[in-house]
């Protein structure tokens, strides 16, 4: 993390997103894998540090899958032994996943991804803007290692047709494969490739969340509040009542 987002966001521990990774399955089966796609995907839930490497990583999932609802059976399924943040600490997430304790989104209904700040006139103008499109710049951590992870392993590309469950320990060996690189090769090309956090990945089509996330913490809620207060008088803007 650099300096800049180091002074808000303090007790930023790491990024969490879904990500959609060919899947081959019988025809029988393409219905809940295809689900609003083209293809047939596997919807992975990864957990990534600012150094572009994965911490966690929840393979198998159908592609119709909430990515809420994956997040859920990650928390709720001790076996998996998701990373839970210490306390004070927390993720970022974008809009499709909830804010609760630990688990920082961004302010919703108001501008998000990088491309919405491009452009002549298209600064943020309000104090959640900002707040907005700084938790996205941050946040765009996870997305570049995506990148880097699926140009550098073709087969995630072209998943070939095994059992679901071996096509699932293929993204995760796949995972712990970029990890490896990223210890020994601080210079590989394809991570210097993804390691601008300017890299335009584009931005991910947001599902609507999970009734049973839909309260939000209100811990969460006044920590997103108070750093966008502090931005905006950093930066000379009305502070949120």
């Amino acid at each position: 993390m650099d300096r800049n987002h180091r002074r808000y966001f303090k007790g930023c521990i790491g990024a969490i997103n879904g990500t959609h990774i060919n899947a081959s399955v019988p025809v029988s089966k393409q219905i809940p894998y295809r689900g609003g796609k083209v293809t047939t995907t596997q919807n992975v839930l990864c957990v990534c540090s600012f150094d572009m490497k994965f911490t966690f990583v929840y393979a198998g999932w159908e592609g119709s899958a909430n990515d809420c609802r994956v997040l859920s059976a990650a928390l709720e399924t001790p076996r998996l032994q998701f990373p839970h943040p210490p306390l004070d600490k927390y993720y970022v997430l974008d809009s499709s996943y909830a804010a609760l304790s630990g688990f920082l989104t961004p302010f919703k209904g108001e501008r998000y991804h990088p491309n919405d700040y491009r452009g002549r006139g298209r600064r943020p103008r309000t104090a959640r803007e900002l707040f907005n499109h700084r938790h996205s710049s941050l946040r765009n951590v996870i997305e570049r290692s995506f990148g880097a992870l699926k140009n550098r392993f073709s087969i995630l590309r072209h998943m070939p047709p095994f059992i679901v469950r071996k096509q699932a320990r293929i993204v995760i060996a796949c995972c712990a494969l970029h990890n490896y690189i990223r210890d020994q090769d601080k210079m590989d090309k394809n991570f210097s490739r993804y390691g601008d956090p300017e890299y335009p990945c584009g931005p991910i089509q947001e599902e609507v969340v999970d009734d049973i996330f839909h309260e939000e913490a209100s811990e969460i809620n006044m920590l997103r509040k108070s750093i966008a207060n502090q931005m905006a008088r950093d930066n000379d803007m009305d502070e949120i009542p």
